[in-house]
């Protein structure tokens, strides 16, 4: 992606529309933006909800019984700072860092620590550009404190918080001003790399790598490789769709849909398909490195936590039958059985 592209105006004007969205609390507001997070929700309901699951599974022994008992909170609630938006208007900002606005460089140049960024940057300017890998490093600490303090429901609310920002920062749009192809006629684009393509694509995916959580020495520096990675990304992500687009009129490549009245363009499942095909194992391998290393933030707050005894923090012991279903669960995973067995969550239940 040629980042000259963005001027100054473009840059501000963009980044201050994203944030007049998310800030909005006016009735209409509330509906566009409720649009925008069930089209274009960062890397879809489906996916975070299926990370938040992978998780668990490269969790060790002492954790795992824990977060497993909890399962079904952890992923109902997966997406919950995305529905959050509607209603708390410094939540958007949580989500993204447009990097090229901070310069060339700017994902291998920038402050690690928040407090750095904000006394080069400003509050200001973080807050209307995005704080992504800073947000994950604040709640990362949230949740070290509750383990801390053996608090167990701020336990699963930070451990639920902390892997859907963590997901985020494996979504490459989520790293750039051109966040949804709006200025390079690929609008759309957002909603098809992280929903439509794993919607499609996920009954494919190998779903476990043989990960095992490990301990962070530096949060930082993992959670910045986790963004640099993604904002490489880019080019493919737009390149693919170009060259796919070539073969599709847009008879073909859109579909239109109306609803409450209003009609909206979105890509055809035909184009997702061929979309998918052309970018290969991408979008799985950036799911399953999502997973590991919510996994592995889990598993650093935990022992930066004291490694408190999680047993203890469960409403009842484990009983054989729950012992004989995470086994039988862990097995699934690991021979990357899930979805045949209908096991995973995502896929095999209806939510409310």
């Amino acid at each position: 992606m040629d980042t000259g592209f963005f001027n100054g105006f473009s840059r501000k004007f963009l980044s201050m529309d994203r944030m007049r969205v998310i800030q909005s609390r006016k009735p209409v507001g509330v509906l566009c933006l409720l649009a925008i997070v069930l089209s274009c929700g960062s890397w879809g309901f489906l996916v975070h909800r299926t990370v938040a699951q992978l998780a668990i599974y490269q969790l060790p022994k002492q954790m795992r019984s824990f977060f497993y008992m909890n399962k079904l909170y952890l992923v109902k609630e997966a997406p919950r700072p995305d529905t959050r938006r509607n209603t708390d208007p410094t939540e958007g900002s949580k989500h993204f860092i447009d990097l090229e606005i901070y310069g060339d460089s700017a994902a291998w140049k920038m402050p690690m620590s928040e407090a750095e960024a904000i006394r080069i940057y400003t509050k200001d300017t973080l807050y209307r550009y995005g704080t992504l890998p800073y947000v994950v490093l604040r709640v990362k600490q949230q949740l070290t404190e509750a383990f801390r303090r053996g608090d167990r429901d701020s336990i699963l609310y930070y451990a639920t918080d902390l892997g859907h920002y963590i997901g985020d920062a494996h979504v490459p749009l989520h790293t750039a001003v051109n966040y949804d192809g709006q200025l390079t006629g690929q609008k759309g684009l957002h909603n098809l790399w992280e929903s439509a393509v794993p919607d499609l694509e996920m009954n494919r995916y190998q779903l476990s790598d043989g990960h095992k959580a490990r301990y962070l020495a530096d949060p930082a520096a993992a959670i910045w490789e986790a963004v640099r990675h993604a904002n490489a990304l880019l080019p493919d992500v737009f390149g693919k769709e170009k060259e796919v687009a070539a073969a599709f009129p847009d008879s073909s490549k859109y579909h239109i849909e109306v609803r409450n009245g209003r009609e909206s363009k979105n890509y055809s499942r035909e184009f997702a398909k061929a979309y998918a095909q052309q970018l290969g194992k991408t979008v799985n391998e950036q799911l399953l490195h999502s997973a590991s290393l919510i996994a592995d933030f889990w598993y650093t707050a935990w022992v930066d936590g004291g490694r408190p005894d999680l047993n203890a923090l469960l409403a009842a012991p484990l009983e054989k039958k729950d012992k004989k279903e995470c086994r039988k669960e862990y097995k699934a995973y690991k021979n990357n059985r899930l979805i045949e067995d209908s096991l995973l969550l995502s896929r095999s239940r209806k939510w409310d």
